[in-house]
């Protein structure tokens, strides 16, 4: 079965054809860094007329890449939440139009679940469930327990801003380009990341739920105040330590609790090198084993979108995972 996943939620347009929900057979996306770089992060209006320009040729050269022609398509699937609207409408509408024009169903995916689903159709085999993920990125951070493909409960989220914004911010007040995420962690490599103590928010309350607000308060003031001159290296990498350990003190807490075996990361800021290694160090629990997708399919792609469809569309039923995490203005199914 050939599914057709289309994802433009955000800043990347990015479609792909996929296999069977696993064989990944052509993979095409534009990126806007470059436009939204002036910014320090997206500007919604400019993400979406540039979704609406690139989209069309993506899909030809989609279709080119996989040597197949559209009608050999199965069906269509295309995020539909959470995200940014301007954005999400250009893909939802042209997936629309496909699915009318090539008589085809269309099949409504969850950003943050496709997200998940992602390193189960890079390490089919390796991944089982249930286990937890960790989905970080630069709108979104929740610790989840994932029972199967299409059954997931939240267990954690940040309550405030998400880890891969405080990251864009720290870059953009300290003039490192955009994405701030990429910039932090090139500019930290090799750092001394225990030379700083930032501060590390503690809840009253039992929770694992996270909070990056007081860790991107604290650092900007540090750069007022310019308390970091003649170590930028160091006060990176030790703003990316606390950041991580933030999400990694719950994951350890909950591990040590009800262990599951095995972690699964997900999301843009899962493709960062401190964190690959630093996690490893941080979970030292015997026999859990760790599992990051490989960098290219770290940030939005339309592989994990059609990889997921395939599984919605064979399970038979509407799933509205998009009402669980987050409201959408794209609802209905085919």
């Amino acid at each position: 079965m050939l599914i057709l996943g289309i994802e433009s939620s955000c800043d990347e347009t990015a479609l792909s054809i996929v296999r069977d929900g696993v064989e990944i057979l052509a993979d095409s996306r534009e990126f806007q860094d470059e436009i939204h770089a002036p910014f320090g992060g997206v500007v919604p209006e400019f993400a979406a007329r540039h979704h609406a320009e690139k989209i069309s040729i993506l899909f030809k050269r989609t279709l080119e890449k996989a040597n197949i022609e559209a009608d050999k398509i199965d069906a269509i699937g295309v995020t539909n939440g959470p995200g940014l609207v301007g954005s999400l409408l250009v893909g939802f509408m042209f997936a629309r139009g496909l699915s009318i024009g090539l008589s085809k169903p269309l099949i409504p995916v969850n950003h943050i679940l496709a997200h998940l689903y992602m390193p189960s159709m890079i390490f089919t085999k390796e991944i089982l469930y249930p286990h937890y993920a960790i989905l970080i990125s630069g709108g979104h951070t929740f610790l989840i327990r994932a029972d199967s493909i299409l059954n997931y409960e939240i267990l954690a989220k940040t309550r405030d801003d998400a880890i891969g914004e405080a990251f864009d911010k720290i870059a953009f007040f300290m003039g490192l380009g955009y994405p701030g995420g990429k910039a932090i962690d090139k500019r930290a490599l090799n750092g001394n990341c225990d030379r700083i103590v930032f501060p590390v928010t503690r809840f009253k309350e039992d929770t694992l739920d996270f909070s990056f607000s007081g860790l991107k308060t604290a650092t900007l003031e540090m750069i007022r105040s310019k308390k970091y001159d003649g170590q930028e290296k160091d006060f990176l990498a030790s703003f990316q330590k606390a950041a991580f350990d933030i999400v990694l003190n719950s994951v350890n807490k909950l591990n040590r609790e009800k262990p599951l075996g095995q972690i699964v990361f997900g999301g843009g800021v899962a493709a960062n090198s401190f964190l690959r290694d630093y996690a490893h160090s941080k979970i030292k629990d015997k026999g859990v084993k760790l599992f990051f997708p490989p960098l290219e399919y770290c940030t939005d792609n339309g592989a994990m979108v059609a990889g997921l469809a395939y599984h919605l569309l064979r399970s038979g039923k509407e799933f509205k995972a998009q009402d669980v995490f987050s409201r959408s203005d794209f609802r209905k199914t085919y």
